[in-house]
Parts: C-alpha cells; sequence; structure tokens
C-alpha cells in the first residue's frame, strides 16, 4: 500500500464518521401532542372542557359601582361628621364590587352532576353612622361574602344557597333596592330536591338551616320549605310554604307573572305569615316585631308589585311598589340602560314610608310601631355594572 493509497483511505473513513455525527446532531425528538381547551356547548354558552377531564366549567362575574345619596331603603343614614368641626352633615355612599362566579357540568349515569359558586368583595363606606359616638361613615375593604357554594347532582343540592322562600318564588322585580319592604331572608345551608316535570310544573322541598342570631336553627329540626310552580307561556303562578323551627309559625307567599306582550312584564306577590311563638320571651325588637327568618316584614300580610318595560333592546323601565300591615311602604323605579353588550348603567330613585326599623336598623330600646312615628325618605342610586 503506498502512501496515496493510505491518505485517500484515511479521508474517506474521516468523512464517513463525520456524516454519522452530523446525521445524529439533526435528528429531532418527537414532540408531545399539544392539548387544546374545547368547547363545551352542552350547558350553554361560554363552557369548555377542563382539560384531561369531562367536566365543563365556566368562568363569569361582574364589577360594579354604586353612587347613593339621601336616605331612601337602603342608603339610609348616609351620614357622616365634618373631620375638623365634627357638625353632623350628610355625604355620599359609594361602593365597588368585584363578584366572581363558576359553574361546572357533567354528565352521569345519576343525571348531571353541577356546581354553582358567587363571591362578592366590595370597598365602600360602611353606612356605620350613629351619631357623635360613631361620627365617620369612612371607606375601606369590607367583608368577602361566600353567596352561593351548592352541588347538585340530578334533583338533589346541597351547600350554601338563597332560600327557596325567597329564590324558587322568585325576587322582588328588577329594580337594584327591592327590599324597601322585605319579603325574606335569603343566606342559609341547604338540603333540597327539585322536581321537573318537563310540562311546566315544577316543585321544591328545602330543609334549611337558616341564619343570623334569630334565624338559625336552635335543634336538629331544620326550618322546612316546600313551593309548587307552574309556567307556561303567558308567565307563570307559584306558591311556597314555609315553616320556621325555631318559633314554630308558618309563613306563605304566592306570585303570579305576566308576559303582557314581549316589552310589557308585570309581577305581583302577597306573603301572610303567623305569629306562631315568636313572641315568646321576646328580648329584642325582631322577636317583639313579629317576626322570624321568613316573615320579615311587618305584621301578617305584605305585598310586592312591579313592572318592567322594555324601550328597545338597550333601554328598559322598572318599578316596585311594596307596603305591609303595619302601613310601612316603598316605591322603587330606575331607568337601566345597556351602553355596550356587557356593561349597563342603571339611574335609580327610592322612595319608602318607615318605621325607624328599616333595612339594617334595628333599636331594641324603642319599639314604636305607630303610623305617627313613620317617615318619609328618598333616596338614589347610579349604577356601573359590567359583565363578564
Amino acid at each position: 500500500m503506498n502512501i496515496k493509497s493510505l491518505l485517500l483511505g484515511s479521508a474517506a473513513a474521516l468523512v464517513a464518521v463525520s456524516g454519522a455525527r452530523a446525521a445524529d446532531a439533526i435528528v429531532l425528538a418527537e414532540s408531545e401532542p399539544a392539548e387544546y381547551v374545547n368547547i363545551c356547548d352542552v350547558y350553554g354558552s361560554g363552557y369548555f372542557y377542563i382539560p384531561g377531564t369531562e367536566t365543563c366549567l365556566r368562568i363569569g362575574g361582574y364589577v360594579l359601582y354604586d353612587i347613593g345619596l339621601g336616605h331612601g331603603g337602603s342608603y339610609d343614614r348616609t351620614r357622616t361628621s365634618d373631620v375638623r368641626t365634627g357638625k353632623d352633615q350628610g355625604t355620599w355612599r359609594n361602593n365597588t364590587r368585584l363578584t366572581f362566579k363558576t359553574w361546572t357540568g357533567q354528565g352521569t349515569e345519576l343525571g348531571t352532576l353541577k356546581t354553582y359558586t358567587e363571591t362578592r368583595m366590595n370597598f365602600g363606606n360602611r353606612n356605620a353612622y350613629s351619631g357623635p359616638d360613631s361620627p365617620q361613615n369612612y371607606a375601606s375593604n369590607r367583608d368577602i361574602t361566600l353567596t352561593f357554594a351548592w352541588i347538585q347532582l340530578g334533583g338533589l343540592r346541597v351547600g350554601k344557597d338563597g332560600s327557596a322562600f325567597d329564590a324558587f318564588v322568585g325576587y322582588a322585580g328588577k329594580v337594584l333596592n327591592q327590599r324597601l319592604v322585605p319579603y325574606g331572608d335569603f343566606d342559609t345551608n341547604v338540603v333540597q330536591y327539585y322536581f321537573d316535570a318537563d310540562n311546566g310544573f315544577s316543585a321544591v322541598v328545602s330543609l334549611e338551616e337558616g341564619s343570623g342570631v334569630a334565624g338559625t336553627i336552635d335543634s336538629y329540626v331544620p326550618h322546612v320549605v316546600g313551593g309548587v310552580k307552574y309556567t307556561q307561556g303567558w308567565g307563570a303562578i307559584t306558591g311556597v310554604v314555609a315553616y320556621d323551627s325555631n318559633y314554630e309559625s308558618v309563613v306563605g307567599k304566592v306570585r303570579v307573572d305576566l308576559d303582557v306582550t314581549n316589552e310589557l312584564l308585570l309581577f305581583g306577590m302577597f306573603g301572610y305569615g303567623s305569629n306562631g311563638k315568636l313572641n315568646d320571651d321576646s328580648t329584642n325588637a325582631i322577636e317583639a316585631h313579629g317576626r322570624g327568618f321568613y316573615k320579615v316584614w311587618g305584621g301578617n300580610w305584605a305585598f310586592w308589585a312591579g313592572a318592567t318595560y322594555k324601550f328597545s333592546e338597550t333601554t328598559s323601565f322598572n318599578l316596585q311598589v311594596s307596603g305591609d300591615q303595619l302601613k310601612n311602604y316603598g316605591v322603587a323605579t330606575n331607568v337601566a340602560y345597556t351602553v355596550v353588550p356587557g356593561f349597563t348603567v342603571t339611574a335609580e330613585v327610592d322612595y319608602d314610608h318607615y318605621g325607624y326599623f328599616g333595612v339594617g336598623m334595628v333599636d331594641p330600646s324603642n319599639v314604636n310601631w305607630t303610623d305617627a312615628d313613620k317617615k318619609n325618605s328618598v333616596g338614589g342610586i347610579l349604577r356601573f355594572q359590567r359583565s363578564f
């Protein structure tokens, strides 16, 4: 073998090795398949499948800002004191709220498995002015509120919900200040069963814990609510009955909804409750007034009526009129305007004729239910709300 042959052989070997290494360098590992979020349209718009599961999830909520003034309804006592002189004076009632909501749904052999949660966070003035001893109506971060958190499988629902005494029969109109004359308490843990016959007839039975000092059950016996509803194209008629186990009292409400036209909607609701043993050993104004967790209005009976008129796709007018046996009355009216989809501005005026017992007002040392002690109050709310 001569030198020339040796050099040619060595060069060939080097090329072969280099080629092998170069080939090795450009070989890429196979990438993992990408996992995309899939739309779920089984339960309505906005749902998507949680990756790797058969559960559909929807996320939503709203942000709102309220400006209130005057003395009507929930804006009563919007007063403060001058920080320099201590002089009593009126002030705005401002509140910003973030509400976060989640919905889930999944089909099972026992029916649809659902959950719903709603959490609220607020910043604003606490409306806590009560005279010289508490002069400031100050703004601050307020408590985070768990409004709803329930699980439902088929017709069975358990968890934190609004009482069926209110949620099933329907809330009192589309005004912002619905409780000028209160029509029920809301917060409670529940064990409920819903029945829907698919022919317009539905029903509910609800075992409830209640809430608050006077409303939470004080034994193993729950509060009990039952309701029936009949819905057709003309509207609906609904009735609910509640048994307050603490005071052995029975309360009921009947409601009629009428869809007069596509633009005009009307409703009327009447409530009646027995005193039962509400007045036994009364030690506070709520019990002395004959109220429990369900019969929160004055006297035995109360009424609420209202209307919604849609001027256009973006503008509607809403009205509610209410009253009870003790001659407490309220009127709330507003105009809601949708600036763009998802953003609504509502301007409302409220009037009430009430004694000292307004929303959030209890003074056990001054129980007097005569009409002469009642006051006429007017207030207003301007709300900006972005829903998503």
